[in-house]
């Protein structure tokens, strides 16, 4: 029978791992409907809610990583190394990257939650930090994925590869939108 540090190791990977992939769904999501390729009508309400709730998985996921991760006795991650990047004593880089794509995460999250009550020119800004965000959560996994388990490393790789194509497409096919262009000065970033 499984000791309580194994079972936490393993809803650790489990949760790093299933949260990455919801994070990169999310990450995708919002590169591909951004700026001009945003849906109308019924689509904006579908794609939307998808949106929403992929990032309200991830974030269940991603809590279900941090606790197990800091309860797991085997390596001594503090509360504080979540959050203050590369304060922990073990594999302090890539702890540390992961820190910082969780306040990132936390600054994201503070700003959609207020969106209907801040102006956009605060909104939009903090969340183009998923384009940091989402490399450096990607990376933490990548390089803390377990040697023995390849199939870690091998989903965090496909993330990567299926973000960096989301964002060479988005960038790639920049266009002006005529339907825009009277935003031109409150949304530059797109």
């Amino acid at each position: 029978m499984p000791g309580v540090s194994e079972v936490f190791w393993f809803l650790s990977r489990a949760g790093g791992i299933t949260a990455s992939v919801l994070l990169t769904l999310t990450f995708i999501l919002g590169v591909m409907t951004s700026g001009r390729r945003r849906p109308e009508g019924i689509g904006t309400t579908v794609v939307t809610g998808l949106h929403r709730n992929l990032a309200l998985g991830m974030m269940l996921f991603l809590v279900l990583h941090v606790a197990t991760a800091v309860a797991d006795g085997y390596v001594d991650i503090a509360w504080v190394a979540v959050f203050l990047p590369f304060a922990a004593g073990y594999e302090r880089a890539w702890i540390g990257l992961g820190a910082i794509a969780v306040d990132l995460l936390l600054a994201v999250i503070l700003t959609s939650v207020l969106r209907q009550r801040i102006p956009e020119r605060w909104w939009a800004p903090v969340h183009v930090a998923t384009y940091v965000l989402w490399p450096a959560s990607i990376v933490h996994g990548i390089m803390m994925g377990t040697g023995s388990a390849w199939i870690l490393r091998a989903v965090g790789l496909a993330c990567l590869a299926a973000g960096t194509v989301a964002i060479v497409y988005r960038f790639m096919n920049r266009q002006p939108d005529e339907t825009r262009r009277g935003a031109i000065g409150r949304e530059p970033w797109r």
